[in-house]
């Protein structure tokens, strides 16, 4: 069971691969510059009588180049989105056969933290295509991130099935750790399209440099900026009652709710980071390019979360796998 859940893993990053390919063309093919076929004038022979002789009837008129482009683009667009959902199903089977093999939630490590939060990621940018179609350029960005993070996964961050620590066997790990997982894989989501809303308005207020250009084929900057909000003050809750949650497990555990232990550190700075960008959002006055950089930061605090502290630092936390 083991054995299948790694080699689930690896055929999911070809997936996300696939689909980030479909994406990529869709949006190179988006970009191209395309004519769109004229018919040449028809031109009537005169007889010696004045007469006008009829002229044999012009071939059927090939499709557009605009047209056929178009659709071409579509067809891989549609491709990037079979592919990320087939990927996300072989995803969740890798989490759920490395669950059954190690006869627990498969939440024990940052090899699988990483696998869970990255699958609710995907799951949710699912739900919000389907919901919204004509968001679908965002799934080059969003696949490219998923190929980045379970590919490193993969690669760097993976360890053998190994019984949950101590510290871990209590209810309140179903708890704090599924409420964090479900928050950190929509921050996750949030801020793909937070960057493309940088990019995308910067683009629009006229700049022509890279990254912006990136952001020709986006989505207007107003969707994709009320996108990130609405994504942000879903996961907010759910991650504020998460930290709640592991302050009175902590008590539980260890006889005290707070300890400033370096994870715990990182989490409460994570939390305010996120508060003030959800107060920034509310306040007119803020711009709204601004309060989404703070958006953005809240994601590189969480990065740090879980990846900086688990490989830089020790304390009761200190759950990552790695030696």
């Amino acid at each position: 069971m083991s054995a299948l859940s790694d080699n689930l893993v690896t055929f999911a990053i070809l997936a996300y691969l696939v689909a980030m390919i479909g994406h990529a063309v869709e949006y190179a093919l988006g970009n191209v510059r395309t004519r769109v076929a004229t018919a040449a004038p028809v031109r009537e022979l005169v007889t010696a009588g004045g007469g006008a002789a009829p002229t044999p009837p012009a071939p059927p008129a090939s499709p557009p180049t605009s047209d056929r482009t178009a659709g071409r683009a579509r067809l891989a667009g549609l491709i990037g989105v079979a592919a990320t959902a087939v990927a996300a199903a072989l995803h969740l089977a890798a989490l759920v056969t490395r669950g059954l093999a190690a006869d627990r939630m498969p939440w024990g490590n940052m090899y699988e933290f990483v696998l869970t939060v990255t699958f609710i990621g995907v799951a949710a940018w699912l739900v919000v295509l389907w919901k919204r179609q004509s968001l679908r350029k965002l799934g080059l960005f969003l696949t490219l991130v998923m190929v980045l993070l379970v590919a490193t996964a993969e690669l760097v961050l993976y360890v053998p099935i190994v019984p949950l620590v101590p510290a871990l066997n209590s209810y309140w790990f179903i708890i704090h750790v599924s409420t964090i997982v479900f928050a950190s894989g929509i921050f996750l989501l949030g801020v793909v399209p937070a960057v493309g809303f940088l990019m995308r308005n910067g683009y629009e207020q006229g700049k022509r440099s890279f990254p912006y250009t990136l952001a020709k084929r986006l989505p207007g900057a107003v969707g994709l900026e009320r996108l990130t909000f609405a994504l942000h003050a879903f996961a907010f809750p759910i991650f504020t009652f998460a930290v709640i949650a592991g302050a009175i497990w902590a008590e539980a555990a260890w006889g005290r709710p707070w300890g400033w232990d370096p994870k715990e550190t990182w989490a409460f700075i994570s939390w305010v980071v996120y508060a003030g960008y959800l107060h920034a959002r509310a306040t007119p006055s803020v711009r709204r390019n601004v309060a989404t950089w703070i958006a953005v930061l809240g994601f590189l605090t969480m990065l740090m979360n879980l990846f900086g502290v688990n490989i830089f630092f020790t304390g009761l936390h200190s759950y990552g796998g790695l030696d």
